[in-house]
């Protein structure tokens, strides 16, 4: 089962404008405190989530979001502060910024010192949820920049170790932006699913379509609802049952990567919904030059796209092809939201007094 796969046909008249959709989101952002700059960035990524079909990490957010602000929980004016700056290197400390807010902070530090030193990297502490990782790729593509982007939440434990039976790791995320004439656009974690998708489905009452977790004792299952009985189940790390001990690996790298470089993370007994994020920007012209690695990029997007497809496939996609397919066609027709978000929104818009967008 596609962990962003939409189990519910919504009908034609569902649709929203997207610009409309945007300056909603600002809109409440903005009424709950939000300065205007922080509200327009974090509704911008919030919104490419849905354009890019990952519908559990757009506007599915907004009204968490939006709650975390009411209670105190995320901060909504300034900036992050600079721990340390060696350049090629920063340490940023969020203060429980909106996480949309502080990665495009640090891109917008990273791509002149990218330029200037070939590659450049931040680590964020302290920083509130990121949202979709596949936003901050397009950005950085756009700019002929590779990108990596991972996140782990060090307050949150969702995904048992390989062999384990209790949960130590979110499902720690992470994500790569290639460019290419059609850019890659990677954006995998190190568990099988994810937290979004599996509360999705559980509230919904539905199961996955293959034994993706395993209950506190062990047991494979395919209900998400094990995750939140007493003692919880756990999310499988990426490979399963099988060949879990590979997601085990890149789990040990991302916390390496996020809260080892920070110096905070899981050790240090956090509290609260939130991100400790390593981003880092590599300019290909300062290797083998921007023409030589866009020609080595090609040649691969080519060698797979006109591969032989198997029994069952029609043909095989680079990631992200479909993504940027639907970003178009939803900019260009209205986005379809998820069924699950639009209560959420008109929720919010009520509390805050702002009438929702029209349907197309």
């Amino acid at each position: 089962m596609n962990q962003n796969a939409n189990p519910t046909v919504r009908q034609a008249d569902e649709r929203y404008d997207a610009e409309a959709l945007r300056e909603f989101a600002r809109a409440l952002l903005v009424a709950a405190g939000a300065s205007d700059d922080i509200a327009r960035n974090v509704s911008d990524v919030l919104l490419d989530g849905d354009l890019l079909g990952h519908t559990t990490h757009g506007l599915a957010l907004l009204n968490p979001y939006l709650q975390q602000i009411e209670q105190g929980k995320m901060s909504t004016q300034g900036s992050a502060d600079i721990i340390s700056d060696k350049g090629a290197s920063l340490l940023l400390d969020g203060r429980r910024l909106p996480g949309p807010w502080l990665v495009n902070q640090a891109i917008d530090m990273l791509l002149p010192r990218a330029r200037q030193y070939g590659t450049a990297t931040a680590v964020i502490r302290q920083s509130h949820h990121i949202a979709c990782l596949a936003s901050y790729l397009l950005r950085a593509v756009r700019e002929n920049m590779l990108i990596v982007l991972s996140c782990s939440d060090p307050s949150g434990q969702s995904v048992a170790p390989f062999g384990g039976t209790r949960a130590v790791f979110t499902p720690n995320p992470i994500a790569i932006g290639i460019p290419s004439a059609s850019p890659f656009l990677v954006d995998i974690s190190a568990s099988i699913t994810t937290n979004g998708m599996s509360g999705r489905l559980a509230k919904e009452g539905k199961q996955f379509e293959e034994e993706w977790l395993i209950d506190s004792t062990g047991k494979p299952t395919r209900d998400p609802a094990v995750l939140s009985q007493e003692p919880p189940g756990t999310i499988l790390p990426l490979g399963g049952l099988s060949v879990g001990h590979k997601g085990f690996g890149l789990a040990l790298l991302i916390e390496a990567l996020t809260g080892g470089l920070a110096g905070h993370g899981r050790a240090d007994n956090v509290q609260g919904w939130g991100a400790t994020v390593f981003v880092s920007l590599y300019d290909p012209a300062a290797f083998g030059g921007n023409d030589a690695f866009l020609r080595q990029m090609d040649w691969i997007a080519d060698a797979c796209r006109n591969n032989p497809p198997r029994e069952g496939f029609d043909n095989v996609r680079m990631p992200g092809d479909r993504g940027l397919a639907l970003y178009e066609q939803q900019k260009k027709n209205g986005v379809l939201l998820h069924p699950s978000i639009t209560p959420l929104l008109q929720e919010s818009a009520q509390t805050y007094g702002i009438g929702m967008p029209a349907t197309l």
